[in-house]
């Protein structure tokens, strides 16, 4: 069954396998990847997303994005979903189940509401269905500059700022230094280093996901030390479970038919709701270990983007064979009709 055949991929991912073992390694050594421990998470994991953030400038394509630009209902469209409808949907998750909800848990579900879209896998995605690229890869990478702004800027607002809070003005110079600068770093030099990292972006590919496994490791490791874990029920992680795939499966219907709606083309569709309905793990783990800091909880804020992430790629691989069939069914007739015309 194709659903299986994705299911398998998934599982067999050795990033998401990866994940795994950093929550179970948090668990035996957990001094070891704690703040102040001594694999010096701190200042290891400052390191990383620096690097990693300056190879994503170095691979961003300034022609491939001006390709894109003249869709602005499309763009619209995306931004609005990833930085305004899923903070909505949390805000009315919040009213009616918060109480039910541990809060630390609840403020995950709103850090991945308020987290930007990723980059590789919209891209990915929308291509194999047969989408617009250029599209994608403009909305996903603004996306992930404006999210540097946005993120703890709607974070702010359902924690507060100063003591009790975040520091907005702080996070926001952090994230700067540490996503914003290497970003633009790496776009500057990018006619040096272009060449020889599009050759090499496997590897750049695994280098970001190595430190993001770090940052998992770090955040659970701070979250085992202090005890939190022991204090919550077995069905914390059911409960992230349950509502990363309603969350999903809302915003995904809701997509399709906002871009129906506005009459999209099929490869504007397709790039719409790919985009629109992701969220990044790969910008969420760093920003999170910035804005939240040695945060114990900070575990159990990650739980829901840890989950959602490979639900979502399941879930969206799935779609997208299922457009590139569509796809492949309509040219199918168009040529048949053209054949008939002559």
């Amino acid at each position: 069954m194709p659903a299986f055949k994705h299911l398998k991929r998934v599982v067999t991912d050795w990033f998401l396998c990866g994940m795994l073992i950093a929550t179970l390694l948090s668990y035996v050594f957990p001094t070891f990847g704690a703040t102040g421990g001594a694999m010096h998470a701190e200042w290891v994991i400052n390191i990383g997303v620096f690097l990693v953030f300056f190879l994503h400038g170095v691979n961003l394509s300034s022609e491939q994005i001006r390709h894109g630009v003249k869709n602005w209902r499309l763009h619209l469209m995306v931004q609005g979903f990833t930085f305004v409808v899923f903070p909505l949907l949390w805000w009315v998750s919040n009213a009616l189940l918060g109480s039910h909800i541990p809060s630390l848990l609840m403020l995950g579900f709103f850090y991945l509401c308020a987290l930007p879209s990723t980059i590789s896998s919209s891209v990915a995605l929308t291509g194999s269905a047969g989408g617009n690229v250029p599209a994608a890869i403009l909305n996903a990478s603004l996306s992930s500059v404006l999210g540097i702004f946005l993120t703890p800027l709607l974070v702010s607002v359902v924690m507060g700022s100063g003591a009790g809070g975040i520091d907005l003005g702080s996070t926001l110079l952090d994230l700067c230094a540490l996503l914003l600068l290497p970003l633009v770093l790496g776009q500057l030099l990018r006619p040096v280093f272009g060449t020889f990292s599009g050759r090499h972006k496997r590897y750049t590919n695994i280098v970001d996901k190595l430190v993001i496994l770090l940052l998992v490791y770090a955040a659970f490791c701070n979250s085992m030390v202090s005890g939190m874990w022991q204090q919550q029920g077995k069905t914390v992680i059911l409960s992230a479970l349950v509502g990363s795939a309603i969350l999903l499966a809302i915003i995904l219907w809701m997509t399709t038919r906002t871009a129906r709606a506005l009459k999209f083309s099929p490869a504007d569709e397709i790039a719409a709701v790919f985009c629109a309905s992701k969220k990044s793990l790969a910008a969420g783990a760093p920003m999170a270990a910035l804005i939240f800091g040695a945060n114990p909880g900070l575990g159990l804020i990650l739980l829901p983007i840890m989950i959602y992430h490979p639900l979502q790629l399941i879930v969206c691989s799935v779609m997208a064979e299922a457009y590139a069939n569509r796809n492949r069914v309509l040219a199918a007739q168009q040529n048949g009709a053209a054949l008939s015309a002559q």
